[in-house]
């Protein structure tokens, strides 16, 4: 979604109310797609100081991601605040976003916010047991059958100097 922000330009106009909804499907983020179960809602202000744009806001949506330890689908909700500044004259403030017309593309703006606030570890839930190394069955439904004997061979002959029959 694109915010013409052209009518800020002028100088009677100085802040802008922002209901905004993105019905996206997702997006892709280092290699992985991310699903949007819901659209993005994004509600706040956008303002204009001398030639600085400042959007101010809350977005509100529900992910799909996937467990970093058995690879299950989960929903995700997030809740964040989101402040941007843009400008449409070269300044050299690398915190400030350069716009090179009257266009601000948001919906790329808030894919970037929920990308940097999501966690690094995603796990469907806190006590997540994974999948077993061995046969990869998914711990959190049934245990596997395998042998947890697994030793490092550099160092089995420790295990028969205290394990005498």
């Amino acid at each position: 979604m694109e915010l013409n922000v052209s009518e800020l330009f002028n100088e009677n106009i100085s802040s802008r109310e922002l209901e905004l909804t993105i019905k996206d499907d997702g997006f892709y983020y280092g290699g992985e797609y991310i699903k949007l179960l819901q659209p993005m809602n994004f509600s706040g202000t956008l303002n204009k100081v001398e030639s600085i744009f400042i959007l101010v806001g809350r977005l509100h949506c529900l992910l799909q991601l996937t467990c970093s330890r058995c690879f299950e689908k989960f929903p995700y909700a997030v809740d964040i605040s989101i402040t941007e500044k843009f400008t449409n004259s070269a300044n050299g403030d690398e915190e400030i976003i350069f716009i090179n017309s009257d266009i601000i593309d948001i919906t790329e703006i808030l894919e970037n916010n929920i990308i940097l606030n999501l966690p690094i570890k995603r796990l469907c839930r806190e006590n997540c047991k994974g999948l077993c190394q061995k046969c990869g069955t998914n711990l959190n439904y049934s245990e596997c059958q395998c042998k947890n004997d697994d030793i490092d061979p550099r160092l089995a002959k420790l295990k028969d100097m205290f394990f005498t029959d």
